[in-house]
C-alpha cells in the first residue's frame, strides 16, 4: 500500500488535499470508510485522547486494518491532537499510521524537543509512520457550537521563521501551523491568513501543511488554503453536528432497536463526508 507520506506529496504538488475526519465510534468510523470507498479517496480516519480512551487504541487499529483489507484503499489512522510524548508513544506502540503530537501551548523549544523525541521514536517502530507537529494554537473546542464570533489573538498564529525552524529542528513529516482557523463552529467571517500559509509553505516546501478547523469555514477559504499550499484538512465538528442531529430525529421516534437509531445518523456523516471529499479534490485519486 502507498505511504501516508507519499499521498501527501502528491496532494502538495497537484494543489488537492488528503481529507481527515475525525471519529467518537463504530458508526462514524464507518460513515468514512463507506464514503471514501464510493469516492475513492484516500482518508486520514483521526481519533483524538478522547476518543480514542472511548473507541479503545487496540480496537481502533483492528478496525482500520479490518477496513483496508476489505476495501484495498488508504485508509490511515492518526492519533489526533496527542498533548503529551507518553500518549503518543502508546499510539505507536499500538500500532497508529500516523501521530499527531501537540505540544503547541508550551515554549517552542519544549514543543520542539517533546515533537523530535516522537519523531526518533516512531522511526525507530516504522519509518512508515508519519509524524505531525503544531505551532501557534487554536483558541476554541471542537466539541462546541459558539453563537457569537471568536477572536483569534495576533499572537496565536504561526510565524515563518518559527515554522521553518521547528521542521529543521524535529524532523515532522506534517506541519499544524495555526492560520486564523478555529475548532468548532462560530460566527466568525471567513479568516485564514492565506498570505501567512503562502510564506510558510515557502520555508519548509518538504513537509505537508495541515490545516485545523475545517469545520469552521466557508468553501471558498478552504479551496484558497489548498490552492496556497494546504494539503491534508480536518473536519470533526461538521460531522458530530450532523450526527447527534440526525440521532436526535430517531430518537423521537420511540424507536428501541439501535441499528434502526443509528443507521440514519451514519447515513447523514456519510453525506458530509462525501461532500468535503468533493471539495478538498481528493475524489478519484486512488
Amino acid at each position: 500500500m502507498v505511504t501516508l507520506k507519499e499521498i501527501l506529496a502528491r496532494a502538495s504538488k497537484e494543489h488537492w488535499a488528503v481529507p481527515h475526519f475525525n471519529v467518537s465510534n463504530l458508526e462514524m468510523f464507518r460513515a468514512v470508510v463507506e464514503a471514501a470507498w464510493y469516492k475513492k479517496s484516500p482518508v486520514l480516519i483521526g481519533t483524538s485522547e478522547g476518543e480514542r480512551d472511548f473507541i479503545g487504541l487496540n480496537q481502533a487499529v483492528a478496525l482500520i486494518h479490518s477496513y483496508r483489507e476489505q476495501y484495498q484503499l488508504p485508509f490511515y489512522l492518526n492519533a489526533d491532537h496527542t498533548h503529551s510524548v507518553e500518549a503518543a508513544k502508546k499510539a505507536i506502540d499500538a500500532g497508529y499510521d500516523s501521530i499527531h503530537i501537540d505540544l503547541s501551548k508550551l515554549s517552542i523549544d519544549e514543543n520542539i524537543k517533546g515533537t523530535r523525541e516522537i519523531v526518533e521514536y516512531a522511526r525507530s517502530k516504522n519509518s512508515a509512520i508519519s509524524v505531525e507537529g503544531e505551532i501557534g494554537y487554536i483558541v476554541t473546542d471542537s466539541s462546541k457550537i459558539y453563537e457569537s464570533v471568536v477572536e483569534v489573538p495576533p499572537e496565536s498564529l504561526a510565524r515563518p521563521e518559527e515554522a521553518e525552524r521547528f521542521v529543521k529542528e524535529t524532523g515532522v513529516d506534517r506541519l499544524a501551523p495555526a492560520v486564523g482557523s478555529i475548532h468548532g463552529i462560530a460566527a466568525n467571517k471567513p479568516h485564514l491568513d492565506f498570505s501567512r500559509i503562502e510564506r510558510i509553505r515557502g520555508v519548509v516546501p518538504v513537509v505537508a501543511l495541515v490545516l485545523h478547523g475545517g469545520s469552521g469555514e466557508s468553501d471558498e477559504q478552504i479551496k484558497m488554503a489548498i490552492e496556497k499550499g494546504i494539503a491534508n484538512v480536518h473536519v470533526s465538528t461538521d460531522l458530530r453536528v450532523a450526527y447527534v442531529d440526525a440521532l436526535k430525529k430517531e430518537l423521537a421516534k420511540n424507536e428501541y432497536a439501535p441499528y434502526k437509531i443509528t443507521g440514519p445518523a451514519l447515513e447523514a456523516a456519510k453525506t458530509v463526508v462525501a461532500f468535503n471529499i468533493d471539495l478538498f479534490g481528493s475524489a478519484g485519486k486512488v
